[in-house]
Parts: C-alpha cells; structure tokens; sequence
C-alpha cells in the first residue's frame, strides 16, 4: 500500500512540473506529438491487442456481464478509430491563448480575458480502455497534464496504451512526464488521489452511479462528473411514423451499451396503437426486451412484452431492454422526463413545429434533439474530435467535453502607468 502511494504522489508530482514546461508549447509541437501518438497507436497494435485480449479472458472469466465486455473490447478497426480522433483533435484550433473578449476602460486600460490551460487533470475511469487515448489527446492538446487511473479490469489494455503514448508525446517534443498511468489497482489509491489538491486541478471521474458519487462526495479539488446517461425518446402525436420507428431503433439498437443509447420510449397515447407495433416488430428482431406499462403491454401483447414495474423508469439498461410507456400528452412526457432523467440527452420526434420547440426549451438535459436519435451525444460526432466525458452537471461545461471545456482563462490587463484613486 506504501508504495502505491509513493508511486500516486511521485507521479502527480511529475505531472505538475511537465505542466508548466507543456503550457506554454506551440501548436505545431502540441500537433505534431499528437500525430506521434496516432502513429504510435497503430504501430503498437500487436502489444495493444494482445493486452487487451488477456483483460477480456479475465473479464470473461469473472463473469463480466456482455455490455461491460464490449465497452472493455478492443479491436484493430476500434484502434484506427482511436488514431483517427486523435489525429482529429491535432486538426482542431488550439483554443490556448485565444482571447474571449477585450475593451478599453475609460481611465485606458485594457483589458481582455484569455484562454489557458487548467492544469493537471485527473480522471477515474472504468472499462473502457479508449477513455485512455481521447483523455490524453485533449489534455496535451489543450496544455493540460493527465494522471490515468483506471480500473483493474483493463490494467493491461490501459498500461499498453499509456506507454505508447508516453514515448510517442515524447518523441514529438512533449515532456513524457505530462502523462501519467497510475499502475497500482488498490482502491485506496482512488481516496488518496482525491486528496492531492496541490497536484491535480481538476478530477473527471467516467463510470458508473457508485464511482461517480464516490468522487464527488470525497474530492478535494473541482469534479467534472460524468454521469449515469438515463436517455428518453417521446414520439408525439404528430410524429411521423417512418422517422420514429428509425429514430428509436437506432438509439436502442445501435449500439446498446453505451449512455446515449434510448433507455425509456415515450408514445402519445392518440398514435401509440399504430406506432408500438411498427416499432416492436423491428425491435424484436434486434432481440430488444420491451418492459411496457399497462397500456403498452395491451397493445404489444402478441411481441411477448414484460410488465415494467417502478425500477425500470428512471434506469440505465446499457443492454438490449427498453422500457415503454403510453403517455396522454407531451407535457405528460415532459413531466416524466423531469422525473426519471439523468440530464443528459432527450429527444422528440414530431412535424409539429409548436411541440418541437416547447420541448427543446423546457427540457433540461445537457442535449435535447427534435426528430434525431440521441446516439450523437458524442465529442466525435459534435466535432470535437473526442471527448474526456459528458457532463450532467450544470458546470462550466456541460454535454459532451472537449478542447474548450479543459480550460479556463485569466484576466490580462495592460496599462500605461494607470494607478488607482
């Protein structure tokens, strides 16, 4: 346990001094170190995969439910993709030293407010061993050291990762030191690191419920929580019904393990006879689980429904299950949302201009959408390159993080001799 320690406080204490050197790096470096890293992701597959293949068999061993196996899977086409956000983000404007406003006071100062990094971040993750390149690529991009801490499932997977990453930032012209993986899997490590204030700026914890809360109720420094994604899609009376049948079946089916995935299906009670159907069929042949309310249940009863019952509003299924309700109005399903929602991504699905706008002004959630699937609640797909989480929390950022959301700014004043009255 000493030497966890010792390893978690040598480590952050590296991290803060390489910050200060990497604050203060050109673009061209910054970019040319994140193409290093892409570079080095593909030529390091062998070892990456390999690592993460002894993570799965122990997943699977343990009996790893198949949501947290495919978040934990690596393979070559998702390691391209991880290169490719990468090399996205080394795309991306450097949002360091970019001046949000200025003016001119009446006694002539000038004053103006520019970017800068903020610091050392530190982020808690689990399962996914992507979280590893995104994190890193836009905390270097944006000036900011990164100590990794992930779970014990993907040590491997991560520390594979994180030495590639390490030597490629390095051989790009960035201090090795700016990024840090914490090997130790002892969980007293987490407390530790919550308390290392004069280190780490920032903690971004990316998990689930127990680990999120975990962080926030214990951390000394500013959290960036990431949170559960409990997501609602409502089609409304004047939905058009091709559009919701798609709209749906790609947020549930898509890809279910993830948190912008649908969790709670919402149908106008004047359209759900014609609709629940059309969208059960395609479901079904997904192998969806449709857990409906009593009125759902009468409607779909020859798809083999399950009677849903108090759990399933409100919960994050990251499966192939979907909780279904009649509703009798959009201020029903908004009432329902208001109730259940994690504050992260809503959707409605309807031609009526009206009900489309009250439904994207009243909502409160990180992302509302009007007549499209709330699978885009991603940094890629916002064009972001990648992201380091989605925040719920109504923060200086909230959605989907990127360059931006890891900095702050300073005041910079520039004067004349000017001195105060």
């Amino acid at each position: 346990m000493e030497a966890a320690m010792d390893e978690l406080t040598q480590k952050a204490q590296a991290a803060k001094a390489a910050q200060r050197k990497l604050a203060h790096l050109s673009t061209e470096v910054k970019n040319r170190a994140l193409n290093c890293i892409a570079d080095g992701l593909i030529a390091g597959e062998t070892e990456i995969l390999e690592a993460n293949r002894k993570d799965l068999d122990d997943a699977r061993a343990a009996g790893m439910d198949q949501a947290m196996q495919d978040r934990l899977l690596l393979d070559a086409d998702r390691l391209k993709g991880m290169a490719g956000d990468v090399r996205t983000v080394a795309a991306l404007p450097d949002p360091v030293g970019e001046v949000i406003d200025a003016r001119v006071l009446p006694n002539s100062l000038r004053i103006e407010r520019r970017r800068v990094p903020l610091g050392v971040i530190g982020t808690i993750f689990e399962s996914r061993p992507n979280v590893t390149s995104d994190i890193s690529s836009l905390c270097l991009k944006s000036g900011n050291a990164v100590i990794l801490r992930g779970g014990k499932e993907a040590l491997r997977s991560n520390s594979a990762l994180a030495k590639v990453i390490k030597q490629a930032a390095e051989a790009g012209g960035i201090p090795g030191d700016a990024v840090q993986f914490i090997e130790s899997t002892e969980r007293m490590v987490v407390n530790e690191m919550l308390e290392l204030s004069e280190y780490i700026d920032l903690i971004i914890p990316r998990g689930g419920e127990k680990l999120v809360n975990l962080v926030r109720d214990n951390a000394n420094m500013p959290v960036l929580a990431s949170g559960a994604g409990i997501c609602h899609t409502y089609v409304d009376r004047m939905a058009d019904l091709d559009k919701a049948v798609a709209i749906a079946y790609n947020a549930k089916v898509q890809r279910p393990t993830v948190c912008n995935a649908l969790d709670c299906l919402l149908v106008h009670s004047e359209i759900a006879g014609r609709y629940l159907p059309l969208i059960a069929k395609e479901w079904v042949k997904a192998g969806v689980e449709m857990h409906c309310d009593k009125r759902a249940m009468e409607i779909l009863k020859d798809f083999n429904p399950v009677a849903a019952t108090d759990a399933d509003w409100g919960k994050e299924f990251l499966s192939l299950v979907a909780a279904v309700k009649v509703v009798d109005s959009i201020d029903e399903a908004m009432e329902h949302i208001a109730t259940y929602n994690s504050g992260h991504s809503e959707a409605i699905v309807t031609e009526d201009y009206t009900a489309a706008l009250r439904f994207l002004e009243e909502v409160d959630a990180a992302c509302v959408y009007a007549n499209a699937s709330t699978r885009f609640t991603d940094g890629g797909q916002f064009g972001l390159g990648a992201e380091v989480g989605i925040c719920t929390q109504k923060f200086h950022a909230r959605g989907p993080m990127g360059l931006k959301e890891l900095t702050t700014y300073k005041w910079v004043i520039m004067g004349d001799g000017q001195v105060r009255p």
